[in-house]
């Protein structure tokens, strides 16, 4: 494995019983403050890799490596998986309470968390009384109150609206520019990709392996316009290429 990678999969195959090969083998490192995007077509072990990386699931074989102190891995699923009888303060404190962060200290971190992502005054609602999009942000927010090193991403805006997506997608991208966490971001659009990765990393179809990747070659957080750009256009035809001929591929 890469030493200076913040996370990595060195040979990592899983195998489920009663349906074989899931994923794999693969070879993946995501550096310090890098931005990728896995994509692939479904059935093909996005999430699962996503799941090794953050801990929740161990390799049949390989190796995983990843930032395995409390808090330095952030897991945001597609649904926001907020207890819906906490307010949004409480349930961004929560990973600090669980980490003996004493109360006050977490709520006023978690309050700070939930300005970030543009939730000033909806600190007291629970997730019954947010919109999609606002829920969304308090996973977020969540997931950032730790300051983690890396941050996986599974999907987060695929329940979204089109308008919603993309504020949140600048939203992360703005966020990202604080602190630079390190970022996998798990996605079935193409544009979307292109929009959020320094690094596009396409998968076959299942088991997944690594087809290809592409590098995005465009400043972040991205400029006024950028989607609208030749290079965006032309990186997302490049882009849905790899993705057709990884869907033709077979382990």
């Amino acid at each position: 494995m890469v030493d200076a990678a913040a996370a990595a999969l060195a040979g990592v195959e899983v195998d489920y019983p009663g349906r074989g090969r899931a994923l794999g083998p693969i070879d993946f490192s995501l550096a310090a403050g890098e931005i990728v995007a896995l994509i692939g077509p479904s059935g093909c072990g996005k999430s699962t890799a996503l799941r090794l990386l953050a801990g929740l699931e161990a390799p049949t074989r390989g190796q995983v490596r990843r930032a395995a102190g409390r808090g330095e891995t952030a897991v945001v699923f597609q649904s926001p998986t907020l207890a819906p009888w906490l307010t949004a303060t409480a349930n961004v404190s929560l990973p600090l309470e669980l980490a003996g962060v004493a109360g006050g200290e977490a709520r006023a971190r978690a309050a700070e968390a939930l300005r970030r992502v543009g939730l000033a005054g909806a600190e007291r609602a629970r997730p019954a009384q947010l919109s999609g999009g606002m829920a969304m942000r308090a996973s977020l927010a969540r997931a950032l109150v730790t300051s983690p090193k890396v941050l996986l991403l599974d999907e987060p805006f695929a329940a979204l609206d089109e308008i919603t997506r993309r504020q949140l997608a600048d939203d992360v991208l703005a966020l990202w520019a604080v602190e630079r966490p390190a970022i996998v971001f798990v996605t079935h659009n193409v544009e979307e990709a292109v929009y959020m990765a320094g690094r596009v990393v396409v998968m076959t179809a299942g088991p997944g392996r690594i087809a290809g990747e592409l590098a995005v070659e465009a400043p972040s957080p991205r400029p006024p316009g950028f989607r609208t750009t030749e290079g965006f256009r032309h990186t997302a035809e490049r882009l849905s290429e790899m993705l057709r001929q990884g869907m033709e591929a077979r382990a």
